[in-house]
């Protein structure tokens, strides 16, 4: 069963931040946005596409027992925690965080010349009281041309581990290209279109900032009727 969810379907906020504004677009209950049929999805807890004005920072604010993945979509984004360490993501880059048993952070525009725009994950943990740790991967367009390249996994080789029950791909597919992919058993797939598109996931259209999630299928075919960036989330389903 493929459920599409319409751009204009996706609940979305703006506000004043630190040095700034944000825009997001939310894909599953967070802060004040509350909708008791998008909780969760699987092990997903939070999915929000934020963009960040020229110099903003999502100031310093705590979270414990989560599994974040953070993916650079445009700009530069920087992590920092409450010692001032983190790293620099630039576009098709990622980063993932255990949060673990407690951890202060901030999400930060690196850039004061132009909007800074990413996608944060957030995974329930498959176990508590983890210590908090970073660690990010540099990705380039041509290592997700026209295939999913797994970003964050406990099943693929150079991809960052996590610790829950969850993989983060992400694909740059060319216009007319079909790649599939292939869904294990008790796991669903929520694929969303970052920029370009329409894509077809088995025949059901997705729009650019469309999603599609997916339960109760064995594969699924993309097909890009122009190019798009994507990201899929596979995640076991609770």
């Amino acid at each position: 069963m493929i459920t599409i969810r319409k751009p204009e379907d996706i609940y979305q906020a703006e506000g004043d931040i630190q040095s700034g504004t944000f825009h997001g677009r939310w894909h599953f209950s967070f802060d004040e946005y509350h909708d008791p049929e998008y909780l969760h999805f699987g092990t997903l807890r939070v999915f929000n596409d934020d963009t960040l004005s020229p110099g903003a920072v999502w100031p310093l604010h705590y979270h414990r027992e989560i599994e974040v993945v953070t993916y650079c979509a445009g700009g530069e984004f920087r992590h920092a925690d409450e010692d001032g360490e983190g790293g620099v993501l630039k576009k098709g880059w990622v980063q993932h965080t255990t949060v673990g048993k407690g951890m202060y952070h901030s999400e930060i525009n690196h850039r004061r010349d132009e909007s800074m725009r990413f996608i944060q994950m957030w995974f329930f943990p498959s176990e508590p009281g983890l210590k908090p740790s970073v660690e990010q991967k540099r990705v380039e367009c041509q290592e997700r041309t026209n295939r999913f390249l797994p970003l964050v996994s406990n099943r693929h080789e150079g991809a960052l581990p996590i610790h829950s029950n969850a993989q983060v791909h992400s694909s740059f597919l060319q216009a007319g290209r079909i790649i599939d992919y292939h869904i294990g058993d008790d796991h669903g797939v929520y694929l969303y279109v970052l920029e370009g598109g329409p894509v077809q996931v088995n025949n059901h259209l997705v729009t650019a900032l469309g999603a599609a999630k997916v339960v109760e299928e064995t594969i699924i075919n993309v097909r890009a009727e122009t190019e798009a960036e994507l990201i899929l989330v596979d995640v076991h389903l609770l």
